[in-house]
């Protein structure tokens, strides 16, 4: 998954400024730099590219997409916060594959070798697939529909229940435009403009490094440390479970900072995922969710709170939107908004700028290095310049086919999605297509130069104008949520798939075997995802605020479309001046952000995290900055193991407790219910209830 800047920014848990997510081994990772990377690989053929579309590969793909997308599906249903799982899908695939090709070469049998190439194409493939389990929407605009989320809103009678048929069909129908609208500018981007995509080019040099015998090794260890922490991380969510007999019972419901700081939301609820997050993300993240937290439950909900019957009815409960819940929505919406527009406005004019030099000294900077340089470093460089370019522009794909894909599937999407959402028509879906091309490559280029994708700031986008374009009468809000999905999917695959070419080109992997991993990758998701999601909504209570999966970017997309179709009308009392007050707070930050010194700038916080916690509260910001206290720690015990390590201890810790959500939605689908419950109850209350069972 591609790392994003505004919402998906925090969402995806990347910080172009801080890249040890990525390069989890700085030494070796630096030596391929200077060097030349292609000179290591000389000796090794390049197979073409149906050759490096392997069964083997496609099966350990399909492996870890399941695995992936329980992980992504449960970050999505808990906070929204989804770290980049580029290592994870890189590590584990050199991993399987390189055990199966030597079990077969001991028996005689390996046929063919385990290439880099081959690795690129996992990766690719299982990023693909996880990622529909995030632009599908299963924890924002698709659920939002839901009439969970409707009772949620004052907006009561426009919702759609999920159901398997219809979100395969939906996602199958939006999600492969993406692919399509961006391959003709592939030697564009990546050849000719030289766009960085600082995340595909950090993906490319650990695979390349995996694939030398130093890195083959360490890889080798990497896994073990990852399959160790994956070990504990299961057993762990096995362990607790069994005091979850009842709703607010076992470790997550643990006071360990005292039942007043629990009442507001400051508690270690023991979650081996969001300590694995933390080490992950950067530390500003991390700290950025909690000063979050603080503020709005530590400061602002209790003093709100006490103007309870002054600016909203007392008799109101806690989750109504007419009262304080309306607060916490709304505000985190504002501040959401604020950051994804400055971000967006950003992007765009670095992409515009950014246009205006390549095109104007075009015949200047285009030409590439030459061998014929006096320095050893230039004339490394050029060589591996001039081979990569060579295998990509070998195997073309027709601009035709290109073009007229993108043209067959919006005709089909256009006459199909109407049927599955009947207030979405085929109009406002024309004009989804007729734009859409062009934002994908806004959104494309601008990832290229800053690495963040501003998807779901695309996806607002449409909300809106859809939203206010059909109107309340006419289901504005559950066109202006379709339109979101639309909207997304494209946008989001395309900076997905330029990612890649971005890798595949830095690992001599051919377009064409990345476009079709794309594809089918995007296939895979558009199953696995819905199947894992219907395995949690069948299980589990969604979307039920205090719950377990409590669905909060579900309730934010759906008051977005109602404020896009309905206006400020039903917000409480000098909640709109709290809103502007927050909207201006966040414009305002990130201006001071990027205008001090970057010695300075990373230390002042993201708006977009600091609007996670206002609604959801802070016992997953206690977890995420324990993981990265375990990380500070151990970098200043030992850096080097700490870079080589820590991603890998982190997605152990997070895929072993992502897994477990598998085996724990299946007991509770068959009616098995844990044993125990363990609440935690003040010394009156206690004192109560013992009297009470004594009589």
């Amino acid at each position: 998954m591609n790392q994003n800047g505004g919402e998906d920014k925090v969402e995806n848990g990347y910080d172009p400024e801080d890249d040890r997510n990525h390069n989890h081994d700085n030494g070796k990772l630096k030596d391929l730099g200077e060097l030349s990377v292609e000179r290591l690989f000389e000796d090794q053929e390049v197979p073409s590219w149906r050759k490096q579309l392997t069964v083997r590969a496609f099966v350990v793909s399909f492996m870890l997409s399941i695995l992936f997308c329980f992980i992504v599906m449960k970050l999505n249903l808990t906070t929204g916060i989804i770290p980049s799982l580029n290592v994870s899908a890189g590590l584990l695939g050199f991993f399987f594959v390189n055990t199966w090709t030597k079990l077969l070469r001991k028996s005689g049998l390996l046929k063919q070798p385990f290439t880099r190439q081959e690795n690129t194409v996992i990766q690719t493939c299982v990023v693909a697939s996880s990622g529909i389990a995030f632009s599908g929407g299963f924890g924002s605009y698709l659920f939002g529909m839901s009439e969970e989320i409707a009772k949620q809103s004052s907006n009561t009678h426009d919702f759609k229940n999920p159901s398997l048929v219809w979100i395969i069909g939906f996602l199958f129908v939006v999600s492969f435009l993406g692919l399509f609208s961006v391959v003709p500018l592939r030697k564009i981007m990546v050849i000719d403009f030289k766009l960085t995509y600082p995340s595909g080019t950090a993906t490319a040099l650990l695979i390349n490094s995996f694939h030398t015998p130093q890195g083959a090794k360490l890889a080798k260890k990497q896994v073990r440390e990852l399959g160790k922490f994956f070990t504990f991380s299961f057993f762990w969510g096995f362990f607790q479970w069994f005091y979850t007999a009842a709703d607010n019972c076992g470790f997550v419901s643990f006071p360990s900072l005292g039942l007043k700081a629990y009442k507001y939301k400051f508690y270690f609820d023991f979650s081996a995922t969001y300590v694995g997050v933390g080490m992950i993300c950067p530390y500003i993240v991390n700290i950025s969710v909690l000063l979050g937290g603080i503020l709005s439950w530590g400061l602002m909900w209790p003093l709100i709170e006490k103007r309870k019957g002054d600016w909203y009815p007392a008799e109101l409960s806690d989750t109504s939107l007419h009262g304080i819940q309306g607060y916490r929505v709304f505000i985190a919406i504002a501040m959401i908004l604020g950051d994804g527009l400055y971000n967006f406005l950003k992007v765009l004019g670095r992409t515009i700028i950014g246009l205006y030099y390549q095109f104007k000294y075009k015949g200047v900077s285009s030409d590439l290095p030459t061998a014929d340089h006096s320095s050893q470093v230039s004339s490394e460089v050029s060589y591996d310049d001039k081979r990569r370019t060579q295998l990509f522009l070998k195997d073309q794909i027709p601009a035709w086919f290109a073009i007229g894909g993108y043209v067959a599937i919006a005709a089909i999407s256009t006459a199909i999605l109407p049927h599955i959402f009947h207030q979405l028509k085929w109009y406002y879906i024309l004009v989804i297509y007729i734009f859409a091309p062009t934002l994908a490559f806004c959104n494309a280029y601008g990832c290229g130069l800053t690495d963040w994708s501003l998807a779901s700031t695309y996806g607002k986008l449409a909300i809106f104008t859809i939203g206010a374009w059909a109107g309340a009468s006419h289901g504005g809000v559950l066109a202006g949520l379709a339109a979101c999905g639309v909207m997304m999917n494209i946008v989001s695959t395309a900076s997905d798939l330029m990612q890649d070419f971005k890798t595949g080109y830095l690992t001599l992997a051919s377009p064409r075997s990345m476009f079709v991993s794309q594809v089918i990758g995007t296939a895979m998701g558009c199953v696995i995802s819905p199947c894992v999601f219907w395995l949690f909504y069948k299980a589990f209570e969604l979307g039920v605020p205090g719950s377990q999966y409590p669905a909060p970017n579900a309730v934010v997309y759906r008051n977005m479309a109602l404020l896009g179709v309905e206006g400020f009308s039903s917000l409480p009392d000098n909640c709109l001046k709290l809103c502007f007050g927050f909207f201006a707070a966040a414009v305002l930050i990130n201006l001071i952000k990027d205008s001090v010194d970057k010695r300075w700038g990373r230390f002042i916080p993201l708006p977009m995290a600091m609007a996670i916690p206002f609604y959801l509260g802070s016992y997953f910001a206690i977890d995420m900055c324990l993981g990265s206290l375990i990380l500070f720690v151990w970098e200043k015990i030992n850096k080097a193991k700490a870079d080589a390590f820590g991603p890998a201890v982190a997605s152990g810790l997070i895929c072993g407790d992502g897994i477990w959500t598998l085996p724990a939605s299946i007991l509770s689908l068959a009616g098995v219910k844990p044993p125990i419950c363990m609440k935690f109850l003040s010394r009156g209350t206690n004192a109560r209830v013992d009297k009470f069972l004594g009589n």
